[in-house]
């Protein structure tokens, strides 16, 4: 057993002395306070920091691409220095006992703002220059599950209510609170159950707690030549607990799952008592299925602690790669061909025109001269010779993981897939660039907001009988809303196919207008997101692919999942959690 089961352990969170994530995730917007974009004194925007390929690295064409949309570099917004908040609502006797079931507790304003908030435009335009009407109250820091049975059997005896925090990566107001809570409200941040428990040579299965981020997830499992695989954008960040409590997806499903198809126990500490399913069997006949019940609870039912997951042996081979069609209609033929074919390489994505160019405008100045030549060649070959419109082609870049008999084997099948779909091979560097630029689209947001932006993404899961559909109306609805609340410069609109199913596929859509002169630009933005939220449900596709409800989208549930789902919801609610401990209001 020893040989199969290596036993893994983090302590360095146990020891030394607890340092604040606002010290190191920024308090005012997205990542790591060492990373922002910034103009430079020849107004050129750079990246600052040295934890990207692109940190340190000049971007030529980004002004003038942001100045063609609307952008105004002399209309700069003063960001507040930090979150006004106000005295925390005090349960005296909470305060006093929870200490022995954490491994640090605070009252500091600045930790009790930042666990108050998600990463919503609504949110992030609180944080640069409003107020919450709520913020937590107080903020623990459990380190095992012991302390988490603790507190929340001190809540339940004492009223008060409490919130899970993992990365705070949500993009669904999940952690906006009630301004009406009257009862103390304390964030739960499991941080420091961050350890890998074990791991099962032999079965490929992996026990974890629910506090550690993806990319630590990744880092401590590879010390044993093993991965989970599930890599979300914001898996620098976001949390095992948090990828169960949304129902997560990540880029790389094709290979190794949703969550729900790595997870095989989920163990949660309830107002009820701590529950894991016995058996982690790989397939059982016992009823409905209760880990579907905590798979996109969003926190209603209780604490996530730990999971145990399925593993897989590190990739021999990853491979990057790209290709060019003509248009966003074959670009989708080929998507689609892709989708219902055997041929899965671990990650493929399409994205349009305007995202493309948006891709070549971050592009970083070159200083090989012959490789701007080889630029200057590729150019002339796509739009020259094989006569490409440049306002209408688009881009695909894909990732292949596995052995490299299967990934040669993937890669000429995409190939001939590609080519009859009029699709021309663009190369890895272009495909490593793509995805590189997922987890940077944050960090422009937090610079366009600077400057009168608001945009968010949003997205999506459609058959694939009903994407056309969605494709031509979705934004056409979006323009006519914006045209109705007097956005006076085209919003910036742009769709992005990112996984594909037998049946359908995810499509995130990408929107932001500049709001000079718009009163209430964010009042103005929900009204919109609502309106194309409505098109969206009309042309088929789902409330959300892997995003979650939250509070956000709740209003749309009845449509979604239909009155008596949402009554098994209420139900479950109310047994498992009767005084409403959990009170995040989300999902119902």
């Amino acid at each position: 057993m020893e040989s199969s089961v290596r036993r893994l352990s983090l302590i360095s969170n146990h020891l030394g002395q607890h340092t604040p994530k606002y010290t190191w995730f920024k308090p005012d917007g997205w990542g790591f306070t060492d990373t922002k974009f910034r103009l430079n004194s020849k107004n050129q925007v750079e990246l600052q920091g040295n934890r990207y390929i692109y940190s340190g690295k000049v971007l030529p064409s980004f002004v003038q691409f942001m100045c063609d949309m609307g952008l105004d570099l002399a209309n700069k917004s003063t960001l507040q220095n930090s979150i006004p908040v106000d005295p925390p609502v005090r349960n005296q006797a909470f305060f006093d006992r929870v200490k022995p079931f954490s491994l640090h507790v605070t009252e500091d304003d600045q930790d009790r703002a930042f666990h108050s908030h998600g990463h919503t435009l609504q949110e992030m335009f609180i944080v640069k220059f409003g107020k919450f009407e709520r913020t937590v109250d107080i903020v623990v820091y459990p380190g095992t599950e012991e302390h988490v049975e603790g507190i929340v059997k001190l809540a339940t005896e004492l009223n008060v209510v409490l919130i899970p925090y993992g990365g705070g990566t949500n993009v669904t107001h999940a952690l906006q609170l009630d301004p009406n809570e009257k009862r103390t409200i304390c964030s739960v941040d499991l941080s420091k159950m961050n350890h890998v428990r074990e791991v099962n040579m032999t079965s490929m299965t992996a026990v974890v707690e629910a506090g550690i981020a993806g990319k630590d997830l990744e880092k401590e499992l590879a010390r044993y030549g093993v991965c989970c695989g599930h890599e979300p954008d914001s898996a620098e960040f976001s949390t095992l607990g948090g990828w169960i409590s949304t129902n997560a997806s990540g880029m790389k499903k094709n290979v190794y799952g949703n969550i729900d198809d790595i997870v095989l126990t989920i163990r949660i500490v309830t107002p009820l008592g701590t529950w894991e399913k016995p058996c982690n069997a790989p397939r059982m006949s016992t009823g409905p299925n209760v880990n579907q019940f905590l798979l996109g609870s969003e926190g209603l039912f209780g604490i996530i602690t730990r999971a145990t997951i399925k593993i897989k042996h590190l990739p021999l081979c990853k491979v990057y790669d790209s290709y060019v069609f003509p248009n966003f209609e074959l670009g989708t033929k080929f998507m689609k061909a892709v989708g219902t074919s055997n041929i899965r390489p671990a990650s493929v994505r399409l994205v349009d025109n305007l995202q493309f160019q948006f891709a070549l405008a971050l592009k970083p100045a070159e200083n090989s001269q012959f490789k701007h030549f080889m630029d200057k060649v590729k150019k002339y070959y796509l739009l020259t010779i094989k006569k490409f419109d440049p306002k209408q082609l688009c881009a695909c870049t894909l990732v292949f993981e596995g052995n490299r008999d299967v990934v040669n084997l993937q890669q000429k099948q995409i190939s001939r897939l590609a080519r009859s779909c009029k699709g021309l091979r663009g190369g890895p560097e272009n495909g490593i660039r793509g995805y590189f630029l997922t987890y940077m689209i944050a960090y422009l947001r937090d610079f366009g907001m600077e400057y009168d932006l608001v945009a968010e993404s949003f997205e999506t899961a459609i058959s694939w009988d009903k994407l056309d559909s969605l494709l031509k109306n979705l934004p056409k609805c979006i323009e006519a809303s914006c045209a109705a609340r007097g956005v006076k410069k085209r919003p910036f609109i742009s769709s992005r196919i990112t996984q594909v199913y037998d049946t359908g596929c995810c499509i995130y859509v990408y929107f932001g207008f500049f709001h000079t002169g718009v009163p209430n630009p964010v009042q103005a933005y929900c009204e919109i997101e609502d309106e194309a939220r409505e098109e969206i449900l009309r042309c088929g596709g789902s409330l959300s692919h892997h995003h979650g409800v939250g509070k956000l989208r709740k209003k749309f549930m009845n449509q979604a999942v239909g009155e008596p789902g949402l009554s098994m919801i209420k139900g479950l609610k109310k047994e498992i959690d009767p005084k409403n401990i959990f009170a995040n209001g989300n999902l119902i």
